[in-house]
């Protein structure tokens, strides 16, 4: 059994979620997690995890959200949290790709929900774009675990976030020719991955050009196998056990 431990699902990207699902379980994907972190997708998202069995949920405000988030909404996090197939906190996080001006609001936001992960006992998936060293300061502030979403970074930027109790989250990155990944997951054990599609986006080769989804899962076990020398079973046992282990699903 694989899992997806990140994906994006929404009939704003998909023409048929039932065709979606379907195609993952032809696939050995039998769990999904979506994460539902935008204001006008959470309740789509706790839609999904009602109506399908494989379906879970990370819940929380994207940093490209932080000008949207009033107080009220973060105690309406909180209700949507306690839901039943809510597995995380996230995503959640800093982006500073196009701009710091807004640095100190993101850091704010990141913190509270940071807080609200602490006192629910909840793992945070974590979006850290061009902003590391911000990233790793205030995470090394809070008594939390989880997975850093994404992960493309250096094997000393994995080794930070490894031994702060984080999971790096691999997806179709790992498979672009001069993605400088492969050369960092050879160094790493897989105690240490997920894998994640972060569908619709980021469609792994030879599919690039595609919409992504979870179907391609297996595709980024293939990858991970050849750079560890290991066989898909391997990769897909060690990183769904990792899943399971911190989600507690």
């Amino acid at each position: 059994m694989f899992i997806d431990t990140h994906c994006h699902l929404s009939k704003q990207y998909y023409d048929d979620i039932d065709s979606i699902i379907a195609k993952n379980k032809e696939r050995g994907v039998e769990r999904i997690i979506i994460s539902g972190c935008e204001l006008s997708e959470i309740e789509e998202s706790l839609y999904y995890a009602k109506k399908y069995n494989d379906v879970y949920l990370s819940l929380g405000f994207h940093p490209s959200e932080v000008d949207k988030i009033e107080n009220s909404h973060f105690k309406m996090l909180e209700n949507f949290l306690g839901e039943e197939k809510v597995v995380a906190l996230g995503e959640i996080g800093l982006d500073y790709h196009y701009g710091k001006e807004n640095r100190l609001e993101q850091m704010k936001l990141f913190e509270k929900q940071l807080n609200i992960a602490e006192a629910m006992n909840l793992p945070v998936i974590v979006h850290s774009r061009d902003a590391t060293q911000d990233t790793i300061d205030i995470l090394k502030n809070h008594h939390v675990k989880g997975v850093i979403h994404c992960f493309s970074g250096s094997y000393e930027i994995a080794k930070q976030y490894i031994d702060m109790g984080f999971l790096l989250g691999i997806g179709g990155v790992v498979t672009f020719k001069n993605s400088n990944l492969p050369k960092v997951i050879s160094m790493l054990d897989l105690s240490c991955v997920v894998l994640e599609t972060d569908s619709p986006y980021l469609t792994p080769h030879p599919y690039r050009g595609q919409v992504n989804s979870s179907q391609y899962i297996p595709v980024i076990a293939l990858k991970i196998a050849e750079v560890k020398g290991v066989s898909v079973d391997d990769v897909m046992r060690q990183t769904t056990a990792n899943a399971i282990a911190l989600f507690d699903f």
